[in-house]
């Protein structure tokens, strides 16, 4: 046994990895979440549907071309705390990682296939600042671990917005209007863009997102992605 693993093994001992769903100890072969949760991880597979929930939800704005999410998020759900983790305890890795997982899952559908980059839903600086991190920046990050495609930085918060948590779905469409702008669009010209966000709720944010980069370059082709999707709003 090669001291690396041996030194592994021994902090597992004292500081063992567990599941982040059910907390219990991770064994040999799992990471971040055991093979049992994994399992029961309510996957939407909305990937499989070229005209899905997502689509009817974002109906009637910009067109979009893909749509896909994780996981649908329920606020009781154990797994909704996995994206609670991530964008507000200090756990961007963990935003990340699962990301990368969802990707190495859904790449075999051919999602990623003519996707040219991946536009992460801005934070303001202001708060991105105060937090430290951006979660759908993280997100994006694991996307690309997992397909290799770019992150551009192309969209802009240009003020912040109060939290959309008990918002209406009018309430948040109100909130995160005249938020969202586009910077060099001619770098996005006949592109496929990928839109990231954390959780898919109203579909307010990634519309006001992707209704930024149709405007600005009416070209660009537009699909979105999340880890969360909140069903039956």
């Amino acid at each position: 046994m090669g001291l690396t693993s041996w030194l592994g093994d021994l902090a597992g001992m004292i500081y063992p990895n567990v599941c982040e769903v059910c907390a219990n100890t991770l064994v040999h072969g799992e990471h971040t979440l055991c093979l049992h949760c994994l399992h029961d991880m309510p996957r939407t597979r909305l990937h499989t549907q070229s005209f899905n929930e997502i689509h009817k939800r974002l109906a009637g704005h910009t067109p979009i071309s893909k749509a896909a999410a994780y996981f649908y998020y329920y606020r009781e759900n154990p797994y909704a705390e996995l994206i609670h983790r991530a964008k507000y305890n200090n756990r961007p890795a963990l935003a990340k990682t699962l990301a990368r997982m969802f990707a190495e899952e859904i790449m075999p559908s051919g999602f990623f296939d003519g996707i040219d980059l991946i536009l992460p839903v801005p934070l303001h600086y202001l708060k991105e600042l105060k937090r430290g991190y951006n979660q759908s920046h993280e997100i994006a990050k694991g996307l690309r671990e997992a397909t290799g495609i770019e992150i551009a930085d192309n969209l802009i918060a240009k003020k912040a917005h109060s939290t959309q948590t008990r918002r209406s779905a009018f309430e948040r469409w109100l909130n995160t209007g005249n938020i969202y702008t586009v910077a060099e669009p001619h770098e996005l010209a006949g592109k496929h863009i990928l839109i990231v966000d954390d959780v898919i709720t109203t579909g307010a944010t990634v519309l006001h997102c992707a209704d930024a980069v149709h405007i600005n370059e009416p070209s660009a082709e537009i699909s979105v992605t999340a880890l969360g999707f909140t069903h039956g709003i």
